[in-house]
């Protein structure tokens, strides 16, 4: 076993060796020297995967968000997707004071029935006031509890310039957010796969194609690699927007507040994402769950136990200034059992031009039992009866 622990500790030195990645110097603070001329009254422009500020305007301005509301109303969806409290295939009845929401709407009926699936492509395309509030009802019972929820949600996130009034985003007092708060929002709503299947339709219908959906965010046809997310306008709080692209493996988005037209919204968002796509790279030094071999196990069942990354790391990085991050394993020679699965033993440490920049947690990727007299004889007659464990 002590050959596998040496075998592995220089497999460590030869990739350390070798893996110099040549990236761009760390990202530069939020744009301040050059002018993009964003006409909205607030706006800010996030890197997704590190959520990093690369422009920022009146970021944290509490503003009337409109329908840009619904970003939260679809995470707290997801999530309770994610955790089987609801399922596509339920059916959503809808009540006579979700009926009688104004403003953008697909005009359901009190007592009419749609699935949670088209009660989702109502919210994310055509930004249904009346499918929200249902929604609402559905998975809390009442609105009033599942804004409840959203102002929980939105502490969690970090939300500090935001308080919700209702789900769907009508102009209400005391019903706020900020473009940096609706950046967070939309960072963690882009998280789950399956909204994009919703947040990318250009066209569809509902109740069997007697009813149009066109989705009022623009860019989804018009800007390459547009993935989302939500647009809003009412007469006090003008046009909004979270706009999010992705290129090159980077995903950025850009929150517009208080624009003064439609046609303004999506040009401030277009420039943004521009700005950042041109100026900015992310590069990935580890994902989550990479193997990175193996560790000897001392009274185990198993002489060895497989290692993984715990989470991902990523870094946000400037075009045009050269440098290079290196990796470097600091990882235990050995691990007694028993052994649980995503225990932590060691770590790989992240640096650019010999400053450390990042860590990332090494796991056991399984568990190991602990050996025993009756355990190695148990596993004798299973082998000698040639059946499995």
């Amino acid at each position: 076993m002590k050959r596998v622990c040496r075998l592995f500790s220089l497999l460590c030195a030869v990739f350390l060796l070798f893996n110099v990645i040549i990236v761009t110097e760390v990202w530069a603070s939020p744009q301040a020297t050059q002018d993009l001329d964003i006409k909205a009254k607030s706006a800010v422009l996030m890197e997704v995967s590190t959520g990093k500020i690369l422009y920022e305007q009146n970021s944290h301005e509490k503003l009337l968000p409109a329908s840009v509301t619904k970003v939260m109303t679809m995470l707290l969806i997801m999530e309770a997707l994610e955790n089987n409290r609801i399922a596509l295939d339920d059916i959503v009845t809808t009540s006579e004071y979700a009926a009688g929401m104004g403003g953008s709407q697909v005009y359901l009926a009190p007592g009419e029935q749609m699935s949670l699936h088209d009660m989702l492509k109502a919210i994310a395309v055509a930004s249904g006031n009346d499918a929200s509030v249902a929604m609402a009802e559905h998975i809390y019972g009442s609105e009033d509890a599942f804004v409840k929820a959203m102002n929980e949600r939105a502490k969690e996130l970090g939300m500090h310039d935001t308080h919700f009034m209702n789900s769907n985003g009508l102009d209400e007092e005391n019903h706020f957010t900020s473009a940096h708060d609706i950046a967070l929002m939309s960072r963690e709503l882009l998280k789950y796969p399956k909204i994009h299947e919703y947040l990318n339709i250009w066209m569809d219908s509902l109740r069997d194609g007697e009813f149009e959906l066109v989705n009022t965010n623009k860019l989804v046809k018009f800007y390459k690699g547009a993935n989302g997310i939500k647009t809003g306008s009412t007469s006090k709080a003008l046009y909004c927007l979270a706009a999010s692209a992705e290129r090159d493996g980077m995903q950025l988005v850009a929150a517009i507040m208080a624009a003064p037209t439609s046609a303004e919204r999506f040009r401030s968002a277009s420039k943004l994402l521009d700005y950042g796509f041109a100026n900015y790279m992310v590069v990935t030094g580890a994902g989550k769950g990479e193997q990175v071999g193996d560790l000897e196990v001392l009274k185990g069942m198993s002489p060895s136990v497989k290692l993984e990354t715990a989470s991902d790391f990523a870094l946000l990085v400037e075009k045009g200034k050269q440098g290079a991050i290196d990796k470097a394993f600091d990882i235990a020679d050995n691990v007694e059992a028993p052994v649980e699965k995503g225990q932590k033993s060691g770590e790989i440490i992240f640096s650019l031009n010999g400053e450390e920049i990042g860590r990332v947690n090494v796991v056991t990727a399984e568990a190991v039992e602990k050996i025993t007299v009756k355990k190695v004889f148990s596993k004798m007659f299973l082998q000698w009866m040639n059946v499995k464990e």
